[in-house]
C-alpha cells in the first residue's frame, strides 16, 4: 500500500499533464505532409512554459486532495535535492545515471503523484545546477515524471516478489525513456541514413520502424548501460530505501487530516456541588 495514492482531482492533473507530453513529443509522427517542421529548438521554450505551471498544478492538486501536504512538499524538496547532486555524479557518461534508483523507489514507497512530480522536479533541479537547460529538458522532466509514476502504479507486491518487479520494470522504464526521448531530435536530425530518418508524410508504422532502428543506431549503447546500474543498485539497496521511505512517510503521516473532538465538560463533585448551592 503506498502512503500516499491518488485522487480523483490529482489523477485528472496528470492525466492532462501526460496529455500535453504526448502530444508534443509525437506530433511530428501525426503532422501533414506539407506542414512547415519546426525544430523543438524553438518550440521547447513554450513548451517549458505551459509544463510548469501544470507541474504546479500536479502539486496543487495532490495538496487539496490530501495526498501531499507540507511535509510531503518537503521531502519532495529534499529527494529533489538528491537526485540533482547524484546526477553530475555519473555526468551521463555511457548512460550510468544513479538517479533513477530514487525516482523508482520513491514513486513505489510514496505513491504515483509523488513519484511523478519528483520526476519533473528533480531533472529540473539538476538542469539548474550543471547549467543543463536547453531544448531537450522539459523532454527529460515529462520522462523521468512517466517513470516515477508508473513505478507508484504496479501492482502490489512485498519481499523478493517486490524487489523482482522493480528490477523488470525498471529495466523496461530506462530502455523506455531512451527510446521516447530520441523524440524530440530524431524528426529534426539530418544527413541521416534513409532506414533510421523521418520521412515526413510516410506511414505512421513506416516512421516508428525508422524511429525503433534509430533508436537501436544511436542510444542503445546508452540505455543498457543505464537499465543495468539501475537494476543492479535496486536489487542492493531497494530493501533498506524502501522501508525508510515508507517508515518517514508513516512517521510524518502524510495525508492525514487532523480531527477535533469536542470536549465535554467534567462532572462537578457532589462535595463541591453542596457547598456552591449553600453559598
Amino acid at each position: 500500500m503506498t502512503v500516499m495514492p491518488l485522487r480523483r482531482t490529482s489523477s485528472a492533473a496528470i492525466a492532462l499533464v501526460s496529455l500535453i507530453g504526448v502530444v508534443a513529443f509525437g506530433w511530428p509522427l501525426i503532422a501533414m505532409p506539407d506542414s512547415v517542421a519546426i525544430a523543438h529548438a524553438q518550440d521547447a521554450p513554450w513548451l517549458f512554459a505551459i509544463l510548469v505551471p501544470a507541474l504546479l498544478l500536479v502539486v496543487l492538486t495532490c495538496i487539496h486532495d490530501g495526498v501531499m501536504d507540507a511535509k510531503a512538499v518537503a521531502m519532495l524538496g529534499v529527494l529533489s535535492a538528491v537526485v540533482a547532486v547524484l546526477r553530475p555524479l555519473g555526468g551521463g557518461t555511457a548512460g550510468l545515471e544513479p538517479i533513477w534508483v530514487i525516482i523508482v523507489l520513491a514513486g513505489r514507497a510514496l505513491g504515483p503523484g509523488f513519484g511523478f512530480t519528483l520526476g519533473a522536479t528533480s531533472l529540473f533541479a539538476s538542469a539548474l545546477l550543471t547549467g543543463g537547460v536547453g531544448p531537450w529538458l522539459p523532454f527529460q522532466m515529462l520522462g523521468a515524471a512517466w517513470v516515477g509514476l508508473g513505478a507508484g502504479l504496479l501492482p502490489p507486491a512485498r519481499g523478493r516478489a517486490e524487489l523482482a518487479l522493480l528490477t523488470i520494470y525498471s529495466a523496461v522504464a530506462c530502455l523506455a525513456y531512451g527510446l521516447v526521448l530520441n523524440l524530440w531530435l530524431w524528426p529534426f536530425t539530418t544527413n541521416l541514413p534513409a532506414a533510421i530518418a523521418f520521412a515526413p508524410g510516410a506511414p505512421v508504422i513506416e516512421n516508428l520502424l525508422a524511429w525503433l532502428r534509430f533508436t537501436l543506431v544511436t542510444s542503445l549503447g546508452w540505455d543498457i548501460p543505464r537499465a543495468m546500474l539501475t537494476i543492479v543498485l535496486i536489487w542492493l539497496a531497494g530493501p533498506v530505501v524502501l522501508t525508510t521511505l515508507r517508515r518517514a512517510g508513516r512517521r510524518a503521516s502524510f495525508g492525514a487530516q487532523a480531527q477535533f473532538e469536542r470536549m465535554n465538560s467534567a462532572p462537578v463533585p457532589q462535595s463541591q456541588s453542596t457547598t456552591l448551592q449553600s453559598i
